[in-house]
């Protein structure tokens, strides 16, 4: 009767280790996986405001602005 048991839950635990193991391989189990990655900041050199760098302003200068006026500010 015992072993009856015992046979049962190593089929239980082995069943549920190979369902764990799918799961992460897929990436459904992994908190990681759903995290965005940083985006970098920049700081405008006029203002000093930060901002993403995707939606900053590019200078001939290599500096990176919030607007087009404060790059054109800086310009002169």
């Amino acid at each position: 009767m015992i072993m009856k048991y015992l046979l049962l839950f190593a089929l239980l635990f082995v069943a549920y280790i190979v369902w764990r193991n799918k799961r992460i391989e897929h990436g459904t189990g992994e908190r990681d996986a759903a995290t965005p990655r940083p985006t970098e900041m920049v700081s405008c050199p006029v203002c000093g405001l930060h901002l993403p760098r995707p939606e900053a302003v590019a200078g001939s200068d290599g500096r990176f602005y919030c607007s087009p006026e404060h790059r054109q500010r800086a310009g002169r």
